[in-house]
């Protein structure tokens, strides 16, 4: 609980934070560059164990915290950023995801049949949530509402608990990433002009489902995760890195947000003129095209540039991968 400490656990919960704002950067892989993941899943099991120690609730308070600043302060520049900039940004999100490879793979290490059979099958339900993803964006089905929300927080609260697992692209696949960024930067618009009226409706509808789902999913899925790496070690790690890498595949990088017309169906209802008017491009479906050359080669230029800057990350402080 020294002050040097506590700094580790400021820097670990920012950049926790920033992660979770990013598909494909993992949480826990940025608390392993921080050097704090041992001590942060340890202060979660005493927490879901009812232990209450001062050292754990030092480290998840001032991690939470951090976390908590980082997201409401960064999320309308990001989710300005993908809207705008969608093939951009996915291409860094692509490099991003990929650079957490190698923090499983040490842990994974020396990896058996059974890892490899794991990440087969992780693979597998990746390609399968990428189609759902790209037949649900390009039809502008209706994901929203609180159960949706509520999954959405169990779904990322997993990104706090092994390092290589992005909450940012469980949410993007779930096709809930924006409207959530959307409500966090409503609700620090509504707090910075006092406006607490305001508030009430992202909080309601996206804000509490969120952290509830958060909430829980860091409880269950801690301890879940803690049961299936003690007894099935290699297979769960094959699958998590099978979800790792297949993440590519929902992030193909050349599509764009396409307005819809009067008179087509739009998550289920049928769209006026008014209804249209009052969309925003960010709720608009979206539409894969074919890039040119130059596009082609400024997204692997990105792509290179993400997977630099997590691989970076990971090593900050000689952080190393740890296992049981």
């Amino acid at each position: 609980m020294s002050p040097k400490w506590g700094l580790r656990c400021v820097l670990g919960g920012v950049l926790m934070g920033l992660a979770n704002l990013v598909p494909g950067i993992s949480g826990g892989t940025m608390l392993l560059a921080a050097g704090i993941y041992p001590r942060f899943i340890q202060a979660l099991a005493d927490l879901s164990a009812l232990r209450f120690r001062k050292q754990s609730f030092f480290v998840l308070g001032l991690v939470g915290i951090a976390a908590a600043s980082a997201i409401l302060l960064g999320a309308g520049p990001v989710k300005d950023a993908v809207v705008e900039h969608r093939w951009a940004m996915y291409s860094l999100f692509i490099g991003l995801t990929l650079g957490g490879v190698p923090v499983l793979w040490q842990m994974a290490r020396p990896a058996t049949s059974t890892f490899w059979s794991g990440m087969a099958a992780g693979l597998v339900l990746m390609a399968a949530l990428a189609w759902l993803q790209f037949q649900g964006a390009s039809s502008g089905a209706n994901r929203e509402g609180l159960v949706m929300m509520f999954i959405a927080g169990v779904a990322g609260a997993s990104a706090m608990i092994l390092p290589g697992v992005s909450g940012g692209y469980l949410l993007l696949v779930l096709g809930v990433y924006v409207p959530v960024l959307a409500a966090i930067h409503a609700l620090k618009e509504a707090l910075k002009s006092a406006d607490l009226s305001s508030a009430s409706d992202p909080v309601m509808a996206v804000v509490l489902p969120v952290g509830l789902g958060v909430v829980v999913g860091i409880l269950l899925i801690s301890n879940l995760i803690k049961v299936v790496l003690e007894r099935h070690e290699q297979a769960t790690l094959g699958v998590l890195m099978g979800l790792l890498v297949g993440a590519v595949f929902g992030l193909w990088p050349f599509q764009d947000g396409v307005a819809p017309k009067v008179g087509e169906m739009f998550k289920g209802q049928l769209l006026t003129a008014e209804r249209l008017a009052e969309l925003t491009p960010d709720k608009f479906p979206t539409e894969v095209y074919a890039p040119s050359f130059n596009e082609v080669m400024m997204a692997l230029g990105l792509v290179g540039l993400g997977y630099m800057i997590t691989t970076l990350v990971a090593r900050v402080g000689g952080a190393k991968p740890q296992r049981r």
